[in-house]
């Protein structure tokens, strides 16, 4: 299984996924992670796990949809991401599933990596 991690370490309300990711992977060792810009080209696969952040959550949740989340406004390209990257994918019928695993801003790096373990253990995957 590969989960993509989307995240910017540079801003402190998105950086979670990315400040996990040591832990995870070696919780997970069987899991391959990859760090993805959602503003470049990457290879999709039909069935897609995502780690991002997600505001409007108290605790990491999983979704099964995009149609989860609202949509944000757009001023110019610079608005442009993740979820509208995943919106223009779906509709062009290259994503089949997808399950985003949504990390609050405001979360314990321990508490992030217990709720994500929790998940990734199950079999909502």
């Amino acid at each position: 299984m590969t989960i993509f991690v989307f995240g910017n370490p540079d801003i402190k309300e998105d950086s979670m996924p990315i400040k996990i990711l040591p832990d995870l992977k070696k919780l997970f060792p069987n899991i391959k992670f990859e760090i993805k810009d959602p503003n470049e080209e990457w290879n999709v696969p039909k069935e897609l796990t995502v780690i991002d952040t997600a505001t409007g959550i108290n605790e990491v949740k999983i979704f099964n949809t995009l149609d989860d989340f609202a949509k944000t406004p757009r001023v110019s390209l610079h608005d442009f991401d993740a979820l509208t990257e995943l919106r223009i994918l779906n509709k062009l019928g290259r994503l089949e599933k997808i399950k985003i695993i949504c990390v609050p801003p405001i979360i314990s790096q321990k508490k992030a990596i217990e709720e994500i373990s929790i998940i990734l253990r199950s079999n909502k995957l």
